[in-house]
This record gives C-alpha cells, structure tokens and sequence, in this order.
C-alpha cells in the first residue's frame, strides 16, 4: 500500500540549446527527471520556456529505466551542441539538483518553479519517513528573448520568499501527512469488495507496467505472481499548503510529481522501556484557511474556518516492528483553533492587549454552525470544547468571547440528538493559575481523565489477554468505538483560549499526557493506564510538547511559549521570569511591526491573492478581509438551514466520523492500483533501510533521534532504569555540571569506559510507591513497577582473573558458562564468534567446525537442527512472555539488563 507520491526524489533541471539561427541560440526547454529512491526507474517532464506568461508542461507518462533514460539524455546533449569555435560546447548542462517540486507560481510576468534542494528527516512512521524542508530554489521558468519585464515583479518575488519555507514545512513521499494516523491505517480495513469496482482497464496497464519493473523470485518456478492492491488517496487540502501552487499541473502530470506540504510541527523520540523502544511522534498541521498571524486573523470567516486552526496528533508505536499490517500503532488527535466567531482585536492604538470587538451579529449561530459541521465531518462525536478564557474581569475583555460561544452552543445543541451534542467546558485557567489554594494542573489532569474516557483513542490491534487478567476500571470505562481489529477514536477535543498559545498548550500537554497513558497500557507497556510527573517518560513527553508548543507560537505570535507547563506546576526557576518578560517583549514587537508584512506574504503564498494588471497591488489594499470572506461578495444560491446545520449523510453514521466511512462519497477519493508485491513503490524496507546506498550507522536517524535513556536517564548503574520511576530533576541524565547534551554524553561515556567492572552483589530495595495503595515489595524480589538498585561489593571481589570475567560475559548472551560445557554441547552454539574464542582460550577441547552444519542446505530444503534443552528453555520463556505469562526476573536479568544499559549508553 501507498498513501502519497513515491516517485519524485531526485531532479535535474537540464537546459537544451535550440539555434534559431546559424548566429545565436537561446535556451527553449526544461526538462525535469525524476527517479526513485533507487534511481533505477525515471519520468521526464518537458518544460516549454518560449512562452512569456503560460505555463507549458508535458508529461509523457512514461517509465524510463536508467540506461533507457541516459541515452535520451545523451541524444539531447549530441543533438544539441553549439557549433565548433562558440562558448559552451554542450547543449545539454545540468542546473540543480533537488528532492520534490513545491509548485508553479507566477505573479506579473512568467512563471517560476519551487524546488526542494534540501531536506532532513525528522520522524518515521512504518517504515514512511517524514522530512522537513531545509531549503528551496526559486528558478524563472522563460528564458531572456520572452521576458517581458514589470517594475513591481522584484516586490512581489520579495514578499512571496518572506514565507520562509525552511521553517517547519514538512512532506513525505510515501506516507499522507495531511491525513490522521487513524484515517490511513483505516484504508486498509475496508472490505475487498469495495476496490472491485476500479477500472480493470487502468488495472491492467499499471499492472503490467509495475510487473516489468520488479522483481519475483517465483516466476521463474512457474508460481503464480504474487499481486497486491494498493491505495492512493486524495489530500486534505485544508493542512495542504502548497494546493494552489500545484494546481496548474494537477491535471497534466502523473500523480506522482505531485508532492504535498504541510505546515506546523513534527517531532519524534525514542522511549526505551528496558531496552524496548517505543517511538513517540508528535505532529502538527496547521490549517491553510484563513491562514494569518496573531492580531491580523482571529476569529472565523464566512465559511467556518477559524484562525489559528492546528490539529495535533501524537502517535505511539512499538518500535521492535515496523509494518502498519503487522505492527501495533495508537495516535490520539485534538485540535486548537480560535474562537468561532466574527472577532477582531484593532491593532492601530499601539496597545499589548488591544480592546476585543464583535464585527458582526450571527444570532442564529451560522459560522459556528458551519465550523463544528466540518468538525463532525472529520472527527465524529462527541465534540468537547474546553473554553479556557477569563470570567471574571473589571473591565470586559475576554469575557465577551464566552458570552458569545456559549449562547451559540446551545442554540445548535437544541437541533441535535443528545447522544451527539457538543460538549461545552468552561474553565478560568488564569483565575485558577493566582491562586496558591488550587493547583491548576491537578484540575485539568481531572478534565483530561474524563475526556479520553469520552473519546477514546486509536489503536489498531485488539485489547492484550493480560488486560483481562488484570482488568483495571479505568480501562473499562474507556470510550470511541471498539472494532474486531482495534479501537477507533470517536469525538475530538476543542481547546480554545484568546491566542491558543500558552493556557492551551499546557492544556493540550496534560490531555496528551492522560491518552499516552493508555496508549501505553493498551500497547501492554504499563500494568496501569497511569503516569507520574518528574518521570523518564513525561520528561521526554513534555519536552516534545515545549518544542510543539513553541514553534506554533513563533508561527503565529511572532515569540516562543510565554508561560510553560513548569509554570503552572510553579517549580520554573527564577531566571525563567526574566525569559517571559523577554519573550513578552519580543511578541508584541513582532505584532506591531511585522506581521502586516508576514500576512501579505502568507496571502500571497496560499495564493489568496492573486496579482493581476488590472487589480490593485497587495501593498495597496487597506485590508485583507474580502480575501478571507470571499461569499460575502455574492449573495448566496442557497441558504443552509438553520436548524438542520449539519452536512447530508453526516448524523447517519455517528459517533463514525463521515470521512472514515466506506460510502460512495468516500469512495471516490480513494484510488486502487494493482501491483506486484515486490514493486518498490510499497515495499517499505528499500525506503528505510536504503540498500542501494552506503550508509553509517551511527548517522541513521533512529541514532540521532531523542533518546529516553541517553538524554533522561541517569548514568550512574545504581538508580532503576525504568523510565517510569519518579526522580529529582538532580538525578536525571541532564544535569550534568550545566553541560549541554552532546558535551555530557561524551563526557560520560568516556568517564563509563574507566570505570571499575561491576560487582556481583546486589541488594534489590523498593522506594517507590505508587499513587494507590500498593504495599513494599518484600526485600530481594523485583516488583513490576521499576525499583532503584544498592549495590554492595565484597572486597575481595576486585582482583578477577581473565577467565572469570570470561565467564560472566558469556554467560549473559547465552545463560551458560561456555568453559564447563561438553564438547557435543558446544558444537550446538551458534558459533558466530569461534575465532574470538580461540583468540583468548587455547582450550583443547575446543575446534573450529563450519558455519553450515546441515546435510541438506539449499532455498527448497533444510534439515531440522539439533536444539538442546538450554536452547529450548531460552525460547520457551520469550514464548510464554509473549503471552502474557511473564516469569520473575531473578538476580541474573538485573545484571544482565544493568551492563547492556552501562555499555549502550555511558
């Protein structure tokens, strides 16, 4: 399966001298390879630079393998070569180099290409990587004969590059960003009968073109091709940030040129749970309508889109396997967006808090209406506003907007079913936040709890047998809707203060916390869906939401986070007030002075202005509100109606969200294509393990990425390495004279390497308690929860020999002691390391034997290996494990697990 283009990765613009004449020639063409991953299949786009104003593009829909492209290549450089004594011997030069195309844009004179010239990758979700845009090349597409210049076309190239496209623009060749994690997977388990209705004709030909270019072991065998469907879904235009700039190619090229961005926020870490990673992916998309900045966009326009509007999903996988089809996935969504009203703050009185103002009277709740129809649409029910503005206040400022909401919630309520109304919480966070009697987070972990339990999360594999062995109550009352092949969410939460930057993000981290709790509990991670703060995990977790939370407050406010999460726990320290201050500072010079010029920028980037010769300059345009309120311009064909506000076909299918249901109307976006299963366009494994290139490994993102136990946990070998215990901020692996991460990393492994070998005695104590009325475990047992170790050593332990160190090291990958074995019983080791051994022991029982000691070793036949009882043993715990019979860990793992953690990460 595939969800988005997987052609375009490498481009080369090639430029083709035409003579016109035996005197002179001009450059007439652009063509634009393109290859994957691999290079070993290419498409070629034909560019046509005579014409001034048109954009000229053709595609010839066909597939070149790399010998078959060169030679086009080669027959365009020979056929087009200067003549003999002029500048430039070669007709065909190479221009740039770049990873995707952003899009076709013209303003007064001729069009211009965006090219990615530069990415880094930043999460990976299934084996799908996820790249951030790092730099882009803008290159005008008529060459110098046809260019017919205009004075004000060096402006609006200048504005259109003010949107800094190296600045949290994200893509992906193979994996729909714009999209939930739930809508994708979702894809899959749609019944077979739904694709039969594709176009056997376009079947057949992508079919056939696809068999050509894989590989199948079992043709030659004279077995049948194994053939797979595959999926290709349209975007959802709303987190599309480049949709109209690849609209004048939509029609003309194959899909796969089409590459599509978003906007806001993608992030991703690494949760070691005793040395099993657990990926956290934290992703952003910030709404493409009504699209602005802080003081220029609030509110919402005639058409439900409202400012500020962010859905933010965190994802969590068990890394140990990669595959969507087989692998466990859970994500979480919840969206921020501005108050759905007609709303606007005047910014000319030069004042920090400028006076709120309702610009329009919409009594029968209309753009509310028109908002939470969308919401409806794509999320299901219930949905759950939290309203975290002000109510009480001397003068009325934010209470205005609550006035206003609240009356528009129940008027559209009065119309729907009470199973699917629309829940309305408000909550005086700031009120909360000065008083010393009430702790503010403590509150909204209470609101988190009961709106998870409410919504629900996704995940696509059935409930754990331990969870009915060990059945909490909280796990009971959870909510969404639960299907033979997981959960599915149901419902979103809404939460809105004035900007949606500080009380939001903090509220979005604590209910982001509470659903990674059962994200975890129902990956079967935690015995409880529960987690403590100065914890490993909630550490990590939260710094990923500071990072989220900063980076849409620089999108929108001009500033980072004002007030974090450790200002409403009140544990930030002291220097952190003079940071706010700064910060404070630095945002209202931002909404003074630059964002009218960030907002024409993003107009124009969104293409919600066009420029024209016979319209007005954008710098010319007292405002910009008739480019957001386009309907207000024309009366309208049909009113909706005011009580029946939602969409046809929505209420049907609820608590379902109508995106995710297998209708016709669905459908329709959704194509199929059938394909080899060894085409490369959906075989994950040559995306993300790159076997065509030569890679290092210590340069792989899944090294580079955050790491729990390298960047949290402390390096000393005698604190419990769980990362679910709670520590003093002075314990974690952070805290280290003040040095940076990198700086303490090599700092403590080189301090790791020094050190002493480890004792052999330990005294195993229980320190932490749980918030419930667990009980101490009894004294050298290991309880579930993760205890601190006390190591005792005996002095006489020191002076080891070589031998018995020897010893100790094979007995913790294998569970013997090598030396003692009978030589038939060593034959059945795996004997990938003899030579090493023989290396340190001349011992005379021990002789080299082949790697392969099968009588029979071929691709259609192996013999049955001899397995001792050791063997068995081993494999019969990790069997036993894997269903849910987990055996105490005794002394030995503790140490076992204590050296791999001191030689991985110290």
């Amino acid at each position: 399966m595939f969800f988005g283009p997987t052609f375009t990765v490498f481009l080369c613009i090639a430029c083709i001298n035409l003579p016109f004449s035996s005197s002179k020639c001009t450059f007439q063409r652009y063509f634009l390879v393109g290859s994957n991953h691999a290079q070993t299949r290419h498409r070629v786009l034909k560019i046509d630079r005579t014409e001034s104003k048109d954009l000229v593009i053709i595609d010839d829909k066909h597939v070149y393998n790399q010998q078959e492209v060169r030679e086009l290549l080669g027959r365009l450089d020979l056929g087009n070569r200067t003549k003999i004594g002029q500048k430039g011997g070669s007709g065909l030069s190479k221009a740039v180099s770049a990873y995707g195309i952003v899009g076709f844009v013209r303003f007064l004179e001729g069009f211009y290409i965006v090219l990615i010239t530069k990415r880094r990758k930043m999460a990976d979700i299934g084996g799908h990587s996820i790249y951030k845009i790092e730099d882009t090349s803008m290159i005008y597409i008529p060459n110098d004969s046809v260019r017919v210049a205009h004075p004000d076309e060096a402006r609006y190239v200048r504005i259109f590059q003010n949107v800094d496209l190296s600045s949290n623009f994200y893509f992906s060749y193979s994996y729909d960003l714009s999209h939930s994690l739930q809508y994708n997977l979702t894809l899959l388990q749609r019944p077979y009968e739904l694709w039969s209705s594709a176009d056997p004709a376009a079947e057949e030909e992508v079919y056939a073109q696809s068999k050509q270019d894989s590989f199948d072991i079992f043709e030659d065998e004279g077995l049948p091709t194994q053939v797979v469907y595959s999926l290709q879904n349209e975007p959802y235009y709303k987190f599309v940030w480049n949709g109209k700039l690849l609209e004048h190619i939509k029609d003309i090229v194959h899909p796969n040129w089409l590459m599509y961005i978003i906007h806001g926020f993608c992030g991703q870490s690494k949760l070691l749970i005793y040395g099993r990673p657990v990926h956290i992916t934290l992703i952003a998309r910030r709404s493409s309508r009504f699209a602005g900045t802080r003081f220029l966009k609030r509110g919402a326009n005639c058409e439900g889109d409202v400012a500020n509007e962010v859905e933010t999903e965190q994802i969590v996988n068990d890394a140990s396997v990669m595959s969507f089809t087989t692998g466990s996935y859970s994500s979480y969504i919840q969206v921020r967006g501005s108050v759905p009203l007609y709303w606007s703050q005047d910014i000319s009185t030069m004042m920090p808090k400028p006076p709120i103002r309702l610009d329009q009277a919409d009594p029968y709740a209309n753009v509310a209406a028109l908002h939470f129809d969308q919401m409806l649409q794509r999320f299901g029910s219930p949905i759950i506003i939290l309203n975290l503005v002000k109510k009480r206040e001397k003068r009325k400022h934010e209470k205005i907007l609550s006035e206003e909401l609240y009356p528009a919630v129940i008027n559209l309520n009065q119309f729907l079913p009470p199973e699917h109304r629309i829940d309305y919480i408000a909550w005086d966070m700031a009120r909360y936040t000065k008083s010393k009697l009430c702790n503010v987070l403590d509150r909204l972990s209470m609101i988190a709890e009961n709106v998870v339990k409410r919504t629900g999360f996704f995940i696509n594999r059935t409930d754990f047998y331990c969870h009915t062995l060990r059945p909490d109550d909280r796990w009971r009352d959870v909510g969404g809707q639960v299907t033979s092949r997981g959960r599915l969410q149901t419902g979103v939460l809404r939460t809105n203060c004035v900007d949606c930057l500080d009380r939001t993000n903090t509220a979005q981290f604590m209910v982001g916390k509470c659903a990674l709790a059962y994200q975890l509990y129902a990956l079967g991670m935690i015995d409880k869906p529960k987690l403590q703060f100065d914890t490993d995990c909630v550490r990590l977790f939260e710094e990923l939401y500071e990072d989220h939370g900063d980076t849409l407050s620089l999108q929108y406010g001009g500033s980072q986070l004002v007030h974090r999460v450790k200002t409403y726990r009140k544990i930030a320290p002291w220097t952190q007030h003079s940071k706010d201050i700064m910060q404070t500072l630095s945002r209202y010079y931002s909404n003074a002075f630059s964002d009218a010029d960030r907002q024409d920028a993003i107009n124009l980037f969104l293409q919600v202005y066009q420029p024209l010769e016979c319209r007005p300059h954008l710098w010319e345009l007292p405002t910009d509100f008739y480019l957001h309120q386009r309907s207000t311009m024309a009366l309208p064909n049909r009113r909706r109606s005011y009580t029946l506000w939602w969409s046809e076909g929505i209420l049907s299918y609820l608590p379902v969200p109508y995106d995710e249901v297998a209708c016709d109307d669905t459908m329709k976006k959704v194509k199929v294509k059938r394909l080899s299963r060894f085409d490369e366009s959906i075989d994950i494994y040559t995306e993300f393990f790159k076997p065509y290139e030569l890679t290092c490994f210590d340069d792989t993102f899944c090294i580079a990425m955050t790491n729990s136990a390298r960047e949290f946990m402390p390096k000393s070998v005698g604190v419990d390495p769980s990362p679910f215990t709670v520590r003093k901020p002075e314990e974690t692996g952070k805290s280290v004279l003040g040095k940076s991460s990198k700086e303490e990393t090599i700092l403590q492994r080189k301090t790791a390497a020094s050190a002493p070998p480890p004792p052999s005695e330990e005294a195993i104590t229980s320190t932490s308690e749980d918030d419930s009325e667990e009980d101490r475990d009894d004294e050298g047992s290991v309880s579930q929860r993760s205890t601190p170790i006390k190591l005792l050593t005996e002095s006489g332990e020191s002076s080891r020999t070589q031998e018995i160190q020897f010893q100790q090291t094979a007995r913790e990958p294998y569970g013997l002691r090598l030396l003692f074995l009978l030589r038939e019983s060593f034959e059945n080791v795996f004997i990938f390391s003899v030579s090493h051994f023989l290396h340190r022991f001349r011992s005379p029982f021990i002789s080299r034997v082949p790697v392969s000691r099968f009588p029979e070793d071929s691709i259609y036949s192996v013999s049955v290996p001899h397995v001792n009882r050791d063997s068995r043993d081993v494999f019969e715990s990790h069997v036993t494990a894997g269903q849910g019979q987990v055996r105490a860990l005794c002394r030995e793992d503790m140490l076992l697990y204590r050296e791999y953690v001191k030689n991985r990460y110290m």
